[in-house]
């Protein structure tokens, strides 16, 4: 008999399984682009309370054996009409119905805690069709009423990129009077912080979101603290970037974020603010912050990155730093 249970991210046995199912799935559809967090990371992220986001985590049990795993993310500020949901099924248990019983259970969950938008991304191979048909997850995401809000592309950069590289690209990016860069490793620093928050609120909602039904994030300096706090738990490391305007109001930043655990950097947020727009400032604060990565972290093998597939001028950034199409993924939303 299939048991559906919340998983205790106290409990070592108990979180071990459920993020074993999770990873099994992850790599067997993605074979060797699968992104996988770390055990550590996961549990880490689980177990942090958080003034922003509730984290919850199941597993399907069979004869106590676990044979699935679903995740379920509520924010707490805002977006209070959504929820993320995953779903993980190992390839040996799937087709008998361990998805379709975890779906409907975190669902269910997700309902009660007064949430009407299911959002669920999903990862298929980059030589897979653009809107996933054939694709195992995307067939069941599609029979379960959950519909492409909006496609991502999966792309890699290997490193180290050469320095005559990067001074190219900057030779081709002129720096606009009056801006000056400033970059360091670890936390923001408390002069850049109140406005980096601003910045990484609105990210989000600036970039394209297609269907998504999704409106701005909460900006607040302590929320970014206490992330910054679960970033040093989960062993990694940040790298930011910003440009400064010349009424110094911080006008762009960037974010790589090292794993300690897997080794590999992660391009996570890139955002010009709308009245600087126009001066390239995205490749300028992006190339800075590769540079000072390869400086600070020379063992680092590769970046990740995602960016909407009708987001061409960030893809047009990322093709000049030589990132590579690896994996698509789809943003599914389902309206209830």
């Amino acid at each position: 008999m299939l048991e559906i249970v919340t998983v205790d991210p106290f409990d070592d046995a108990a979180a071990d399984g459920w993020w074993n199912a999770y990873a099994e799935a992850r790599r067997a559809d993605m074979g060797e682009h699968a992104l996988v967090w770390t055990r550590e990371e996961r549990r880490a992220q689980l177990q942090q309370p958080s003034a922003t986001t509730e984290e919850r985590a199941y597993a399907a049990l069979q004869d106590g054996a676990v044979v699935g795993s679903a995740s379920l993310t509520l924010s707490l500020k805002d977006n209070l009409h959504s929820a993320g949901i995953g779903v993980n099924v190992p390839p040996q248990h799937r087709r008998q119905g361990v998805g379709t019983a975890l779906l409907a259970h975190v669902e269910a969950e997700a309902i009660a805690a007064g949430r009407t938008t299911m959002r669920v991304d999903i990862l298929w191979p980059a030589s897979a069709p653009a809107d996933g048909t054939g694709q195992p997850n995307r067939e069941f995401a599609r029979r379960h009423g959950y519909e492409i809000a909006i496609g991502d592309l999966q792309n890699r950069l290997e490193l180290p990129v050469a320095d005559g590289v990067i001074d190219s690209l900057l030779a081709k990016t002129p720096a606009s009077d009056g801006y000056d860069l400033h970059s360091w490793r670890g936390p923001v620093p408390e002069a850049f912080v109140a406005e980096w928050a601003a910045l990484d609120a609105v990210l989000d909602t600036e970039a394209p979101t297609g269907d998504l039904d999704i409106e701005a994030a909460s900006a607040d300096v302590g929320d970014l603290r206490d992330d910054e706090a679960l970033l040093a738990r989960q062993n990694r490391t940040s790298f930011g970037t910003v440009a400064i305007s010349p009424d110094g109001a911080v006008a762009a930043y960037t974010q790589i974020v090292v794993s300690g655990d897997d080794g590999n950097a992660y391009q996570w947020g890139t955002l010009v603010r709308r009245e600087d727009r126009g001066h390239r400032l995205g490749m300028r604060v992006k190339l800075a912050n590769l540079r000072m990565l390869q400086r600070e972290s020379p063992r680092t093998p590769r970046i990740y990155t995602f960016n909407a597939e009708s987001n061409e001028h960030m893809l047009a950034v990322n093709t000049r730093l030589g990132f590579i199409p690896t994996a698509r993924l789809a943003e599914l939303q389902k309206k209830l």
